[in-house]
């Protein structure tokens, strides 16, 4: 890839998708996109789409290795230093009733959604990334599986448009149901937990907790994003299981051949857990309250969405809107209906188990 030869295309390759990146950055500051909560990563992949569907025939050959480096390297890098936005004291100020709901989530959302696919016998892929990105932290989670599952990437960006369409319209429909008196079954911690524990991605959950509690004096906006982070860093253990399960699975060779899958450690997971544990030391070497206020974690942050965003924007590049049409409604119904689950099996969970542990 990085050959003397093939060096300056490979770097044309990645600067095509920085370029797109660097966009996806300004496109997401607009008001109304900003008003959506549409992340970098979001409005990069629907970029990467446009292009791909337009005139990505005119893209020379010798570029895409450059395009494939984005979508696996600069992939796995942007997850672990995603690791730098959470620190190990955010699992302790919400305690055992947050953690104890989100597993049950992660745990419901991905075997009950394995089951579903089988009954609407949807293609496996597309089943689980979809599952994990509902489960655990959307786009995010699905970047995360992709280099375990090794998929082609349009059933990533199935994986994502639908966690995107759900995880945006319970932004919108979350603080609406509180308003309408739909949630006063809830206490204030509950709502917090409920939100954190079932919206897709972190964006939505910071949306939908502003959205209630604006100022967090009701104590809804700083817990709910606590619970979701926990979400969060369930990622790497999901990840680890997954190859181990994955590992005897059949696959098709470049011959044509089925063959074993091994099992493929995802070390990045690793460092992702190590980063969560060296910024938790660092919160507490420099003796601060927050993430935020760490010396140069707000400009790790910033590289790190930008990474995330590169990967997003080189899968859109390889996804065609034929590889849609011709995996049909199935996704979104899927989708939907994973999405209830959250909706209605998280309320219930909620309601009933965190008063038994609070």
């Amino acid at each position: 890839m990085f050959s003397c030869e093939n060096r300056g295309n490979t770097f044309h390759g990645i600067l095509l998708i920085a370029l797109f990146s660097c966009s996806a950055f300004y496109i997401a500051e607009v008001p109304l996109v900003k008003s959506l909560s549409f992340s970098p990563l979001i409005v990069g992949i629907v970029l990467g789409m446009i292009y791909a569907n337009s005139l990505r025939n005119h893209l020379p050959e010798t570029w895409v290795p450059g395009i494939k480096f984005c979508t696996k390297q600069i992939l796995r890098a942007g997850i672990v230093l995603y690791g730098f936005r959470l620190t190990l004291t955010q699992v302790a100020d919400v305690g055992i009733p947050a953690i104890l709901i989100d597993t049950i989530i992660i745990a419901g959302t991905i075997f009950g959604g394995i089951w579903l696919g089988k009954g609407f016998r949807l293609d496996k892929d597309t089943a689980l990334m979809t599952s994990i990105g509902s489960a655990i932290c959307g786009a995010a989670a699905v970047l995360g599986a992709e280099p375990v599952l090794k998929c082609e990437s349009y059933k990533t960006a199935i994986a994502v448009s639908t966690v995107v369409i759900f995880g945006t319209i319970s932004m919108f429909l979350y603080p609406v149901m509180y308003r309408t008196g739909l949630l006063d079954g809830l206490d204030s911690i509950g709502v917090a937990i409920y939100t954190g524990s079932t919206l897709h991605e972190v964006a939505h959950v910071a949306g939908a907790g502003n959205a209630m509690d604006p100022t967090d004096t009701l104590g809804i906006a700083g817990p709910a994003t606590i619970t979701k982070m926990i979400r969060v860093m369930m990622l790497a253990p999901v990840l680890v299981i997954m190859s181990f399960v994955l590992a005897g699975r059949k696959t098709v060779n470049s011959g044509g051949k089925r063959i074993k899958s091994k099992i493929t450690i995802p070390w990045f997971a690793f460092g992702f857990v190590g980063i969560i544990c060296l910024n938790s030391l660092l919160q507490y070497l420099f003796g601060v309250e927050t993430v935020k206020e760490i010396p140069l974690n707000g400009t790790i942050e910033y590289v790190d969405t930008f990474m995330l965003t590169m990967a997003m924007t080189a899968l859109g590049t390889e996804t065609s809107f034929d590889k849609f049409k011709q995996a049909g409604a199935k996704p979104f119904v899927f989708a939907f209906l994973l999405y209830v689950w959250l909706l209605v099996g998280g309320y219930f969970l909620t309601k009933y188990l965190v008063p038994v542990l609070m």
